[in-house]
């Protein structure tokens, strides 16, 4: 009887060891297991952070092109009453259809970011990571001054100036473009300026080609 209770013990004590055993590594488990979730929650999280990601130069490059295409909407609007060329109708009307929507979604972009919309009016303000202040500083924006010629002019001569002025226009907004590309991180707002690049870049070739300059 001794025997057999010193066997059940022994055995009764080994159960017990490899219990604690296991237990122990269960919870050495259970705390790698945790960090390596918290690490997978982490990535995906960070994952998720980036698809959304924006950076200073994102919100400068929405916080500029948008008052910058609304002044070539507005340029493109006189056309219709002004323009004798129905190349230049075409083109004012083809301008209008690509850059109001894109105005639409750079606003949605930045009232998401909880970042300022420049004012309907057109004005700027101060708005932190704007490499420009003021439309005068921004690539390719008309004065007040050139603005008030173009609202005046009709015929050849609006189709001339309105040309000049949106070539300009133009380029300044595929040099904005370019940097957002350049140095932007959110994919919405790079794709953007890869198809304003693409489309502008055209567009200016083919007022070129009608001022008799291509």
């Amino acid at each position: 009887m001794t025997v057999s209770r010193v066997l059940v013990r022994r055995a009764a004590l080994a159960t017990a060891t490899a219990t604690a055993a296991v237990v122990l590594a269960a919870c050495g488990g259970d705390s790698d297991g945790s960090h390596s979730g918290g690490g997978s929650a982490s990535s995906s999280a960070s994952t998720g952070t980036h698809a959304g990601a924006h950076t200073t130069q994102d919100v400068s490059f929405a916080q500029g092109m948008i008052p910058h295409h609304r002044q070539a909407l507005e340029m493109a609007r006189l056309a219709a009453g002004r323009a004798s060329s129905a190349q230049v109708k075409d083109l004012a009307s083809r301008i209008e259809k690509a850059q109001d929507p894109e105005i639409t979604a750079m606003t949605g972009w930045l009232r998401s970011w909880g970042e300022d919309v420049p004012a309907s009016d057109g004005s700027m303000g101060s708005m932190p990571g704007m490499d420009h202040s003021g439309h005068s500083g921004m690539p390719g924006m008309m004065t007040v001054q050139d603005m008030d010629r173009l609202k005046k002019a009709s015929g050849k001569d609006f189709d001339t100036m309105f040309l000049t002025m949106m070539v300009e226009h133009h380029k300044g907004a595929v040099a904005m473009a370019t940097t957002e590309q350049d140095k932007g991180a959110y994919g919405p707002a790079t794709s953007m300026a890869g198809g304003i690049i693409t489309s502008q870049t055209a567009e200016i070739t083919e007022m070129d080609k009608l001022l008799g300059k291509g």
